[in-house]
């Protein structure tokens, strides 16, 4: 029986991670059009409905996956065995094996806006190149910008309140936990819960306690008293496991708890928080933080800061990571540009998608 296998991606499988079609393009292009520039450009088609913009963002994801691109020997063995490429001649192995991105590549700024069909990355390279890399780009700089303009939306309904990323449970992945909560930072949330994203990125690391906690002691005021002597200085009680405004309660009566803050994670946020400050002000507890989190998104943050609910902070989960209302976007990566024979520069026409396109070599998008 063979060990499992974690399925998670290091430097040496970017070669392989990408759609069969790119390699059958390379291997095409290598035989016809070898060395032949080409100029592509990825955009979205369209915004989302609901959507005045979106925030780039990728990029840098994306040019770290262009200097690491190679194939190992392994890789190379990978592609041999395909049936793709049964009777390929031995010089398209050896090409993967020395494959390095010697093109050139124009990129917006992370976390500006930006609009349906204006250019988001241009690639300038030998075409069978910059065709093999489309796959990598546009998954990576697609679903970087779908968070990212998510988390904007998030951060701008919720005005001068903080707001973290709770997304890595919910993700579609562990992989993409760690893209969604850099996406999330890049759009102005406050931190994340996301250990790797905190120690990698310099992103604010947040976290309170679990419900599990609380159902692993006799009662709630036992559990709080313990995760209080563990944490003393930094210590946010979880107070919806039975009934909140009841948990808020004992614990603000209990003079020898010491607690900054409690997080509402279900039922009525605005009636529990409304409820939930009156009974801190009135014990005393005037420094406590309301932190509100559950199936939160921009709409419902919006409508909790609209009636006034004194809330804090959020945290903000798998509506903001899955982008729920708006799970994709309509990215393309398309040749705009390619040279003739003669090296002259030709506008490629894209029909319906963006007409005809002029461009010359080191042109820059939007320029």
């Amino acid at each position: 029986m063979r060990a499992p296998d974690p399925l998670l991606l290091c430097e040496d499988d970017l070669g392989l991670v990408t759609d069969l079609y790119q390699l059958t393009m390379f291997a095409a292009y290598r035989d016809h059009r070898r060395g032949v520039r080409g100029c592509f450009e990825l955009w979205f088609r369209d915004l989302p409905q609901g959507r005045d913009f979106l925030l780039a963002a990728g990029l840098e994801p994306a040019l770290a996956y262009l200097l690491a691109l190679r194939f190992p020997p392994e890789q190379v063995d990978a592609v041999r065995r395909l049936d793709a490429f049964a009777g390929m001649d031995e010089g398209f192995f050896s090409d993967l094996a020395t494959l390095r991105f010697t093109g050139d590549v124009w990129g917006v700024r992370e976390g500006t806006p930006v609009f349906a069909g204006e250019p988001v990355l241009r690639v300038e390279a030998p075409i069978e190149q910059a065709q093999l890399v489309e796959t990598y780009l546009l998954a990576a700089i697609s679903f970087s910008t779908l968070v990212a303009s998510k988390a904007a939306r998030v951060r701008l309904a919720a005005g001068d309140r903080g707001v973290v990323d709770f997304g890595s449970r919910r993700a579609h992945g562990p992989q993409a936990a760690c893209w969604a909560a850099r996406s999330a930072y890049l759009a102005g949330l406050d931190g994340t819960s996301n250990v790797w994203a905190a120690s990698r990125l310099g992103i604010p690391a947040s976290g309170t306690m679990a419900h599990s906690f609380v159902l692993a002691f006799a009662n709630e005021l036992e559990a709080f008293r313990a995760y209080a002597r563990t944490f003393p200085d930094r210590t946010v009680l979880l107070v919806d496991t039975f009934d909140t405004v009841a948990a808020v309660e004992q614990a603000a009566a209990d003079r020898d708890l010491r607690f900054v803050g409690v997080r509402l994670d279900s039922g009525d946020i605005v009636a529990l928080a409304r409820a939930t400050r009156a009974v801190l002000d009135r014990l005393g507890r005037r420094d406590v933080r309301i932190f509100a989190s559950g199936d939160l998104d921009e709409e419902r943050i919006a409508a909790i800061v609209a009636a006034g609910a004194p809330v804090d902070s959020f945290g903000v989960g798998t509506r903001m990571v899955t982008s729920s209302d708006q799970p994709s976007l309509q990215a393309v990566y398309k040749l705009v540009a390619v040279e003739d024979a003669d090296r002259a520069v030709r506008g490629v026409s894209r029909g319906k998608e963006r007409g005809n396109r002029s461009w010359s070599p080191g042109s820059r998008p939007g320029g």
